[in-house]
């Protein structure tokens, strides 16, 4: 198994920073990143959730979950949610066909479907 860095003090830091700054956006993407990062999957998933309550406009945050999920083995959710970030205007589709986090999904049947409809699969 491959080994986690050592993020505790970016951790302590931005878990210090979002309890004062709950809503605060940049705050809360940075510590979904550290805890994906850090292999804290649930804690990940649970600030992505957040951070598309906050800004549910956002096609990054959609993306974000959608990679949060795929990591949990939630591969119909996550699909669910790709194809949300991409009708509010995600467009990286080579990085979506290539994000390490998605892996899960290359050979998934709705990733599939949803690369057909892309017209890049």
């Amino acid at each position: 198994m491959a080994s986690r860095p050592n993020l505790e003090f970016e951790l302590s830091f931005f878990e210090s920073l979002h309890k004062r700054m709950p809503k605060d956006l940049r705050v809360a993407s940075a510590l979904a990143h550290i805890y994906t990062k850090a292999g804290r999957i649930d804690a990940g998933l649970k600030m992505d959730r957040k951070l598309v309550r906050l800004d549910p406009g956002d096609p990054t945050a959609h993306y974000n979950l959608a990679c949060s999920l795929s990591l949990k083995g939630r591969k119909a959710e996550a699909v669910k949610v790709l194809r949300s970030a991409i009708s509010l205007g995600y467009k990286d589709f080579h990085w979506m066909q290539h994000d390490p986090d998605l892996n899960d999904l290359k050979n998934y049947s709705g990733f599939q479907e949803l690369l057909i409809d892309l017209e890049i699969g």
